[in-house]
């Protein structure tokens, strides 16, 4: 899978950590690294509505595909 450069292991750290403990919700496109509010935890092919695609993944989603 191949995402968007400023998506680091510390940026899906942060968004776990705040879905996890907070009421924040964050998916992230792979495609252009925007951030999304309201995806469920394990959110996958999410429309984004930056780059009009359909990657917006949940941030854990991402860490298991890109470090599995």
């Amino acid at each position: 899978m191949r995402i968007h450069k400023s998506i680091t292991f510390a940026r899906l750290e942060d968004a776990i950590h705040r879905q996890m403990f907070g009421l924040d919700n964050p998916g992230i496109c792979i495609t252009c690294g925007e951030e999304t509010g309201g995806c469920p935890p394990d959110a996958q092919r999410y429309p984004c509505y930056s780059c009009d695609t359909s990657t917006v993944y949940a941030p854990a989603e991402i860490l298991i595909r890109t470090h599995a």
